[in-house]
């Protein structure tokens, strides 16, 4: 039987219809990429660690659960989660607990069986538990790559004394090598560096070159860097370590400004190389009454390289005094210089306070700072977004910032999906994920559509990551 020409166009049209359906179906509602929050079961962080994953819709940022997951995360108390560039591998630092089972660990008394386990990302977003590594200091808080996923840094608040190694570097225990950072010290941290196998994601450790044991005259298995390591970050070529005791409390000036010291990197052989011994000190002007001053920094929480720029965020009396709170905006100059950028510091919105990460979105048009608390305790936490001057980088804050991430949320980590449309938070206050849609054109960010923009963790969260491998 033969169709006559209206019953093929109606067909055709019939046909064109559900094709476009179809794809439109597929198109809207594919996963876009994987969330993974690295947290806890408790209330607080001090029991064995666990990775929630979810898969996130590309229509409306909606989190479904990976299956298989939640999972443990090696150890205890979880800080950290890296997730290397092409999404094969990631990697989960747990701090361990002191040898009462507390999760705050110090030089006196450090936390105990510390790790970095290893995982294999498969199909759906599924994780599998591969290898446990292991530092080379004490008290270990921070983990980094480098762009390529070639190197794994972990920072040790301790580098271990050479007196007694088994122990933490302090006055009474002392490192030899602390001196090769700042002239004279006796204790400081360290920066332990991993060689990342491409193929399977094992770590092996890179000993430091320029340092040989004055015992056996082997290569010391760490890089020493300043006491009292806050933070770090890569910096183009630069590894930047944020370090200094803190001072009695936001509203004391400190006696000694914290520093930011800039470390060498070869991405052929992972080394760090020293720049120069004397670190950069951090102060901004602080205005009370119709007297300006310049002082000290000495409550910094965080150092981050976006944009372009480095960017530090200080939990102290803005610049204009009040509420703390500020970001202190820098260029880079020569050996890893940090040059104030024009405008100085910038206030944190006065209804928000504990800042503790900051990102760009990627057009570079806006910034956004997570804070983990409002302006009082008992105030929700909010995200505040800032317009980025295309010219001068001036931070501007935006109408209608700050953008509140559920009461009580204290937000541990903030980041920005694969598709350039959702800003999501993990948050510790209250066990959740928030989601957040973010306006390309005005940088405002608002209700999600189809969700409540809002899902519940296990326990609280401390740290998140994000992937765009979907298969």
């Amino acid at each position: 039987m033969k169709f006559r020409k209206f019953g093929k166009t109606v067909l055709s049209a019939a046909l064109s219809t559900a094709m476009v359906f179809s794809l439109s179906s597929c198109i809207r509602s594919f996963t876009v990429g994987y969330l993974y929050v690295t947290g806890t079961v408790t209330s607080t962080p001090a029991s064995n660690g666990i990775i929630t994953g979810f898969k996130i819709n590309n229509d409306t940022g909606n989190l479904k659960a990976i299956d298989g997951l939640p999972l443990g995360s090696g150890g205890a108390n979880p800080v950290r989660i890296v997730l290397l560039s092409g999404g094969n591998f990631v990697y989960v630092l747990n701090r361990g607990l002191t040898a009462g089972g507390s999760s705050t660990c110090t030089t006196t008394d450090p936390c105990l069986n510390s790790n970095i386990t290893e995982f294999a990302v498969g199909g759906n977003g599924i994780l599998t538990a591969q290898e446990t590594f292991f530092t080379q200091g004490f008290n270990p808080f921070r983990l980094v790559s480098d762009s390529s996923g070639a190197y794994l840094f972990a920072l040790d608040h301790d580098a271990p004394g050479t007196a007694n190694a088994s122990a933490p570097s302090s006055p009474a225990n002392p490192n030899a090598y602390c001196g090769t950072v700042i002239v004279g010290a006796t204790y400081c941290g360290d920066v332990t560096v991993f060689q990342i196998n491409a193929t399977t994601g094992r770590l092996t450790l890179v000993t430091n070159a320029q340092l040989t044991s004055q015992s056996n005259g082997a290569q010391v298995p760490y890089f020493p860097v300043q006491a009292e390591p806050i933070d770090e970050a890569f910096v183009g070529s630069y590894l930047m370590t944020l370090a200094g005791a803190p001072s009695a409390s936001p509203n004391v000036v400190a006696t000694t400004a914290q520093t930011v010291f800039p470390y060498s990197y070869n991405s052929s052989t992972g080394q760090l190389g020293i720049v120069s011994n004397t670190p950069q000190t951090i102060s901004s002007s602080l205005t009370v009454g119709s007297v300006t001053s310049n002082v000290p920094m000495g409550q910094g929480t965080a150092i981050d390289y976006a944009g372009g720029k480095v960017y530090i965020l200080d939990n102290e009396p803005t610049v204009s005094g009040g509420t703390p709170g500020q970001i202190l905006p820098f260029t880079v100059g020569t050996n890893g210089s940090l040059n104030t950028l024009t405008g100085g510091a910038v206030p944190d919105d006065p209804t928000e306070t504990g800042p503790v990460q900051l990102i760009v979105e990627s057009k570079g048009k806006f910034l956004y700072v997570a804070n983990e608390l409002g302006a009082d305790i008992n105030d929700a936490a909010g995200v505040v977004g800032y317009v980025i001057d295309p010219t001068s980088s001036q931070l501007t804050e935006n109408p209608g910032s700050p953008y509140p991430t559920g009461t009580g949320a204290q937000p541990q980590c903030m980041l920005e999906d694969p598709s350039d449309q959702y800003i999501f938070t993990a948050n510790a206050g209250d066990s959740t994920v928030t989601g957040k849609l973010l306006d390309p054109n005005s940088g405002t960010l608002t209700q999600v559509h189809g969700w409540t923009g809002q899902i519940a963790l296990t326990g609280p969260a401390t740290w998140c990551v994000v992937t765009g491998r979907t298969n």
